[in-house]
């Protein structure tokens, strides 16, 4: 990736994953229910790093990409589950994975097609 790739991918990256701790601790004490929202973050992200690297993707596509990257998520609603009970800690701990694995579902997402673009 050159330097203005990566620039854009940091900004792209971290409002995604800013929105989606956002959802998480908002919605933290209600397991699962979170994924409604932050999932369209992660397809606007994932097609947005395809516009940095002249990739078009379609909404169909990008939720391909997601899901398939998204798998992580069953992990945190269990992690939501155990949680939930405690007022205040889900609230950090749920912002805390939404905001993680969307960083590393980014981070993914824009390495696989930064591959691509050389190929």
């Amino acid at each position: 990736m050159t330097n203005k790739e990566i620039a854009l991918c940091n900004s792209i990256i971290h409002s995604a994953s800013v929105s989606a701790g956002a959802v998480g601790a908002g919605l933290a004490q209600i397991p699962c229910s979170d994924n409604v929202v932050i999932t369209p973050i992660q397809i606007a992200m994932a097609i947005s790093l395809g516009r940095v690297f002249h990739i078009e993707l379609d909404k169909s596509t990008a939720k391909g990409v997601v899901a398939s990257a998204n798998a992580a998520a069953a992990g945190r609603c269990i992690s939501q589950m155990l949680i939930s009970f405690l007022p205040g800690a889900s609230n950090v701990v749920n912002a805390s994975t939404a905001a993680a694995l969307t960083e590393t579902i980014g981070w993914n997402i824009a390495n696989r097609f930064a591959k691509e673009e050389k190929s």
